[in-house]
């Protein structure tokens, strides 16, 4: 199973950005949930949010609750992070995946598949 990150870049603070990740095999992915992560650099990988298979439900951290938004197509068997009024402290390289659940989950070691990053630079 592969998935592909992209869509990150240099942003000015206020600004937004729309990730992307692609599956490549419809039958891995489309019954799991799936995340969003991102990772500063010297800072552990942190959860960012994640949805559940069918797209009903979505869970958020605290920091990007109301400003990012998460949704998935599984038709083109793609996820989508909307990231809104992107701060300096949203600069991190973000990374998508697909868990072993079906739910949407914040747990980072039930997700099993994980894409190669797309790195985010948020200039103030």
């Amino acid at each position: 199973v592969q998935l592909q990150a992209s869509g990150g870049g240099l942003v000015q603070a206020g600004g937004s950005l729309r990730l992307s990740c692609a599956a490549s095999r419809r039958s891995t992915t489309s019954n799991n949930g799936m995340g969003w992560f991102r990772q500063a650099p010297g800072k552990e990988r942190e959860f960012v949010a994640a949805i559940s298979w069918n797209g009903d439900n979505t869970v958020y951290a605290d920091s990007v609750n109301g400003r990012f938004n998460i949704s998935r197509d599984r038709n083109k068997n793609t996820m989508y992070l909307r990231m809104n009024s992107l701060k300096p402290e949203d600069t991190a390289v973000y990374y998508c995946a697909a868990s072993l659940k079906a739910g949407a989950t914040t747990t980072r070691t039930l997700y099993r598949y994980w894409g190669h990053g797309t790195l985010v630079t948020v200039s103030s």
